[in-house]
C-alpha cells in the first residue's frame, strides 16, 4: 500500500499518521506582539476527506472553542481516514477582548472572501480562506447566540443542498434551519468555490453551557463517522430525528422595561401565548409578550433589561409541534447518558 503523501501547510509538512499544530502569521500589533492562526492538522494514515472544523470567528462566542477542545481529545481521530483540520479561535483578536468583532470594528463574517492587502479583517479573512477552507471538501463552523441571548442547539443550512440536508441530519441538532446565504459571509463564499458548510449555532456568547458542547461534540463525530473518516465504536448514536425549519421569525418588545420571561428555549409555543411580561420600574405599566408564530423556541434574550423593539423569542416553524418537546428531552437523555462523555474520559 503506497502511504500517503505528507500535509503541507505554511512551509510545514505533517506525515500521514501524524498530528501537529501549525501557526499561520496574520499581523503584529502595536505593541510588537505577533498574532497567528492556529490550525491543528490531523493527518490520517489512510486516504480520506478533508474536513475542518472552525471556531470564534465571532471572538465572544467561547462555545465553539470547547466544542473543539474536547473533539480533540476523542481518541478514534488517532484512527483518522483523510485529514481534519481544527482551527479553535479564528479571531483571536476578538476573543482576547471578549468582543465579537476585530479591532476596526469590522465582522469577520461579513468580511469573506478578504483581501491580503485589505482591512484587517479582510486579511484575516483572506488567510483562513485561502489556508484552511479552501483545502477542505466539508467545513462545521460552531458559533453561539450573540451576548445576551442564548441558542437552541440548530444546524443552520443552504435551502437547496440535498447533501447538506443529509450531513445535517446525520449531525443530530435538535433543530435543522434553512436559511439564506449573507454577503460577506464564510458559509456563502465557501458555497460559491464549492465548499460545503455546516453551521452549528448553540448556547449564549461569553458562557459555556453542558448540553450545547455535548450537542456540538457528538454532532461532529457523527458526520465524521458518515463520511468514514472515524470508526463507528464510541459515536453516540440518536434515534430522536431533527426537526426541520424553513422559516422563522423574532417576536419583539412591545414595550421597554424588566422583563420577565415565561417560555425557556426549546419549547413548544401557540400564536397568541404568552411567553413574558414587561413591567416599567414603577410596577404602574405593563405588557404581555405574546408569540406572533406557532412552532419552537430556537432563541431568547436572557437580558431582563429590554428597549421597545428588541428581539425577545426567535420561534421557528415546524411540522408536527406536538413531538417537538419530546424530540428535545429525548436528544438531551441520549447525550447525558452517552459514556464518551463521561468526566474522567473529557478532562
Amino acid at each position: 500500500m503506497t502511504r500517503r503523501k505528507p500535509f503541507e501547510i505554511a512551509g510545514r509538512s505533517i506525515p500521514a499518521g501524524l498530528r501537529a499544530t501549525v501557526d499561520l502569521p496574520v499581523t503584529v500589533q502595536s505593541d510588537h506582539t505577533p498574532v497567528n492562526l492556529s490550525v491543528h492538522v490531523i493527518h490520517g494514515a489512510k486516504d480520506g476527506p478533508t474536513m475542518f472544523v472552525s471556531a470564534g470567528v465571532h471572538g465572544d462566542e467561547v462555545i465553539g472553542v470547547e466544542v473543539v477542545r474536547r473533539l480533540l481529545r476523542v481518541q478514534s481521530l488517532n484512527r483518522l481516514n483523510g485529514t481534519l483540520l481544527v482551527v479553535p479561535i479564528v479571531n483571536s483578536f476578538g476573543f482576547q477582548s471578549h468582543s465579537r468583532y476585530l479591532p476596526d470594528r469590522r465582522d469577520l463574517n461579513r468580511s469573506f472572501p478578504g483581501h491580503p492587502t485589505g482591512s484587517l479583517a479582510s486579511r484575516l479573512a483572506h488567510i483562513f480562506l485561502n489556508e484552511v477552507v479552501m483545502r477542505a471538501e466539508l467545513g462545521i463552523d460552531l458559533h453561539s447566540a450573540a451576548v445576551h441571548r442564548t441558542n437552541l442547539p440548530q444546524i443552520r443550512i443552504s435551502p437547496d443542498s440535498e447533501r447538506l440536508m443529509t450531513l445535517a441530519k446525520s449531525f443530530g441538532a435538535p433543530v435543522i434551519m434553512t436559511s439564506k446565504l449573507r454577503d460577506g459571509s464564510l458559509r456563502g463564499v465557501a458555497k460559491d468555490r464549492g465548499v460545503d458548510m455546516l453551521l452549528y449555532e448553540a448556547g449564549e456568547g461569553l458562557r459555556f453551557d453542558e448540553m450545547a458542547v455535548r450537542t456540538g461534540v457528538a454532532g461532529i463525530l457523527r458526520v465524521m463517522r458518515d463520511l468514514n473518516m472515524i470508526p463507528k465504536k464510541g459515536v453516540p448514536v440518536t434515534k430522536a430525528p431533527p426537526m426541520i425549519s424553513r422559516s422563522s421569525s423574532w417576536t419583539r418588545a412591545p414595550m421597554g422595561g424588566l422583563m420577565r420571561t415565561f417560555k425557556r428555549r426549546g419549547e413548544v409555543v401557540n400564536e397568541g401565548d404568552i411567553l413574558g411580561l414587561i413591567s416599567d420600574p414603577f410596577g404602574e405599566k405593563e405588557a404581555e409578550i405574546l408569540a406572533e408564530d406557532s412552532g419552537i423556541i430556537v432563541g431568547r434574550a436572557v437580558m431582563p433589561v429590554v428597549n421597545e423593539g428588541d428581539a425577545i423569542y426567535h420561534i421557528a416553524q415546524i411540522k408536527r409541534p406536538e413531538a417537538a418537546g419530546e424530540t428535545v428531552e429525548q436528544l438531551n437523555a441520549e447525550l447525558m447518558a452517552a459514556p464518551m462523555f463521561d468526566e474522567d474520559e473529557i478532562i
